[in-house]
């Protein structure tokens, strides 16, 4: 079985998933979207309203800021895979509970499992706190990289975050060139 093939496996076991209230309350399953090959994984925490009613990771208007910064660093869409930690949407888009979290977490570590990146971009606070370490903090920590069972990581800003505070744009585009020049280095290794 290829891994296209495991992920939607994956994606019709997470759409009959109604362990927490928010499988009770969606509109769709927002499972992930890009290439499962791929050596970059973007993480997010959880969908928002554009998500829920599309079925599709960061296609809002964080979405389409990430999808600038993306094209403009030359990462195009067969180069990652994106996903969020919870595969439904919070309501109102308040963060997700640490049970929502503990439930869910399960499907996106079958994710990784299947894409097995070499590079890991958490977008934002709430998913490095849950992928990096719980005592993150995003404004010192952002662009930071670690390894962890093999995996380079590290996290940026959430693009929500830089609508709220465009102040940080300049930092969330260096991060993104290092990411770029990362996933241009690992291309050029023997697979």
């Amino acid at each position: 079985m290829n891994k296209t093939e495991k992920m939607a496996l994956l994606q019709e076991t997470c759409l009959s998933c109604h362990q927490c209230a928010l499988g009770k309350t969606r509109t769709n399953l927002v499972f992930g979207r890009g290439n499962p090959e791929a050596m970059l994984m973007l993480i997010g925490e959880a969908p928002g309203e554009q998500e829920d009613l599309t079925g599709l990771p960061f296609v809002g208007a964080a979405g389409k800021l990430l999808d600038h910064y993306l094209t403009y660093v030359e990462i195009n869409e067969n180069d990652y895979y994106i996903a969020n930690i919870l595969k439904c949407r919070p309501p109102y888009n308040r963060d997700p509970l640490s049970e929502e979290e503990e439930i869910c977490i399960g499907h996106l570590r079958a994710q990784t499992a299947i894409i097995r990146p070499k590079l890991i971009v958490c977008l934002g606070r709430i998913a490095a706190m849950r992928i990096i370490k719980p005592d993150f903090r995003i404004t010192r920590e952002h662009g930071v990289w670690r390894e962890k069972a093999g995996v380079q990581m590290t996290a940026v800003y959430h693009p929500a975050a830089l609508l709220r505070d465009p102040r940080k744009k300049e930092e969330m585009l260096l991060d993104m060139l290092v990411v770029s020049a990362k996933l241009k280095e690992l291309k050029k290794l023997p697979q």
